[in-house]
């Protein structure tokens, strides 16, 4: 396998267990090996960047965060952000005022939400964290919105993005929500705007992931590498399947490529 200099890994069901809520001894360990080797490692989430907390105090070179319109250096330093539209924002309080329906809002360091149903806890659940703190709507889009989690199906998503919130698109990783950011963005380009800034060509990346919103990296990096735990439609556009995240998944698949040379 090609040697690399940069490895992405998303958050939720690759570095940080859906069972435990924590980030397994086993990748802690690989991913030093990694830095101390040289090669740099950044975070791909969907998370904000104030939700990244889950991953302590692991050093990372850079983070992807909101599905790609939110990157930042290891140090917080800013290199691109892309908020909603304000328009796509106004059009949706409109609609939630006659069709309501749960929506969390994130902007730049906190996140809030119209109001909570089951639907909404299962999914603080899954990830372990407790709901967002409740905020009228007109209140949460006076400040930048980078991204918000519309707990609807997939119907019901793709009908907002048609008629309410046409400068955006949707990708989703759990069934009970799914992310909205502005068109045009994701992992995958929030990977390109990261290598830009770092001097790193694309043909010497991977990238870990397992849910939906995971495809467009694993795709456009050079080696794409799917958990175990991950859906099948994440499995089939990986060049590697590796075990979960509970099995040693991260370790077991950097050995695996040769590109962990240790005793782990």
């Amino acid at each position: 396998m090609k040697p690399v200099k940069a490895i992405f890994f998303d958050i939720d069901g690759t570095l940080v267990s859906f069972k435990t809520h924590r980030v397994p001894d086993s990748t802690i360990e690989a991913l030093a090996g990694l830095r101390a080797a040289g090669i740099k490692v950044f975070v791909a989430t969907g998370r904000m960047m104030s939700m990244t907390d889950v991953l302590g105090e692991i050093p990372f070179d850079g983070y992807i965060a909101c599905n790609g319109v939110c990157c930042v250096d290891g140090n917080g330093g800013e290199i691109y952000a892309a908020p909603i539209p304000r328009s796509d924002l106004e059009a949706l309080a409109l609609h939630l005022e006659k069709e309501p329906f749960p929506v969390a809002f994130m902007s730049e360091k906190d996140m809030t939400i119209n109001y909570v149903n089951d639907r909404v806890r299962k999914a603080t659940t899954l990830i372990g964290i407790q709901p967002p703190t409740t905020q009228d709507v007109r209140d949460a889009i006076r400040r930048p919105v980078f991204q918000i989690c519309i707990y609807v199906d997939d119907a019901g998503a793709q009908a907002l993005m048609n008629r309410v919130m046409t400068h955006c698109a949707y990708s989703r990783w759990t069934p009970y929500f799914a992310d909205v950011n502005v068109s045009g963005h994701s992992k995958q380009t929030g990977i390109d705007r990261m290598l830009a800034h770092c001097g790193i060509r694309l043909d010497e990346t991977a990238a870990f992931g397992d849910g939906g919103n995971d495809i467009p990296m694993l795709r456009h990096v050079a080696t794409g590498v799917a958990m175990g735990n991950a859906s099948d439609e994440v499995k089939k556009v990986a060049d590697y399947v590796t075990a979960s995240v509970d099995d040693d998944g991260i370790r077991r698949a950097l050995t695996h490529l040769g590109w962990l040379h240790s005793r782990l």
